[in-house]
């Protein structure tokens, strides 16, 4: 090992197609980013400044668009930059300071849901306790943990990462730096890292996943108590929001990270890498103001305030 030259740079290659074709992925994908920015800081900023949305349950969407920002900007304006020359290359520390942000975000958000699906099991299950319970002290409290665990646990699994040597071909045919494409061109044994690639996934998914699951198990069995049809109704449209920012998130994932891979092809891959790193940030907000009023009404108040000063 010590007569092989060591990978100072990897050269990401992005979609190999047409100029035409890059060019108009190149205006789309700018299109979502900025789109993604603009909802994601409307979002934050009416959360801070509307009082009907002082809330916790509006606290920890606000969280999720710092996420949502965070994530696309990670991803978005180096592949920008690939599309308009047809590939590009990426340092080698930069590269895994890329990845580490993308897996810090994205371990973020399975705390931050799993905190949003606890606050949403209080709300409906223990109502004449909520305020008690989720007092504004614990909320923050919430989301610092949130990232303090994506930080820790994400850290020392990058480092793990970090130590492999590469010595050999420094293409990697995806649109970021990603897992996969970082292992395949490794020269070293990957056994460790796919090991603590599964040891990782019990605090950031399955854990996750299971108190979802248990929460919302017990919110639909305390909403079909309801006996008033318009109470079912309202407990329902307070959780529909974040059931499906929550499937749509662990859809993605799974598909991309635990779902069988034979037979896609690369460009299916990068397409499917697109849904959870630009589609989906831009997503959430949409789903959070389209299908809830305060929001509406806070979007309402801001505008009559602009137009009367």
């Amino acid at each position: 090992e010590n007569n092989l030259t060591a990978v100072t740079e990897f050269f990401l290659l992005g979609f190999q197609t047409s100029p035409v074709v890059r060019i108009f992925l190149f205006f789309l994908f700018l299109a979502v980013y900025c789109g993604t920015i603009c909802l994601n800081f409307l979002i934050i900023t009416l959360v801070s400044t509307s009082k009907n949305l002082h809330t916790p349950m509006y606290y920890f969407i606000s969280q999720l668009s710092i996420s949502d920002i965070l994530l696309p900007t990670d991803i978005v304006p180096n592949m920008l930059h690939i599309l308009l020359n047809n590939g590009g290359a990426i340092a080698f520390l930069d590269c895994f300071i890329q990845y580490y942000t993308f897996v810090v975000a994205e371990g973020f958000e399975c705390f931050l849901l799993t905190v949003m699906s606890y606050d949403r099991y209080v709300a409906i299950c223990n109502p004449l306790r909520y305020t008690s319970i989720m007092t504004s002290g614990i909320c923050v409290a919430m989301t610092i943990m949130s990232w303090l665990f994506g930080f820790s646990i994400i850290l020392v699994y990058i480092m793990t990462i970090s130590k492999l040597n590469y010595c050999g071909p420094n293409i990697i045919d995806h649109l970021f730096c990603d897992l996969v494409p970082l292992l395949e061109l490794s020269c070293s044994d990957t056994f460790i890292v796919h090991l603590a690639t599964y040891i990782i996934s019990i605090p950031i998914v399955i854990i996750p996943t299971t108190i979802i699951v248990s929460s919302y198990t017990y919110i639909v069995l305390t909403v079909l108590r309801i006996p008033s049809s318009t109470g079912r109704h309202k407990a329902f449209s307070t959780c529909s929001s974040h059931l499906i920012v929550v499937t749509i998130f662990y859809w993605t994932i799974f598909s991309v990270y635990v779902f069988p891979t034979n037979g896609r092809t690369l460009t299916i891959s990068k397409i499917v890498s697109l849904l959870y790193t630009v589609i989906t940030p831009l997503i959430n907000p949409i789903i959070y103001s389209l299908r809830n009023n305060d929001i509406k009404k806070a979007v309402q108040e801001t505008l009559h305030k602009r137009i009367v000063w």
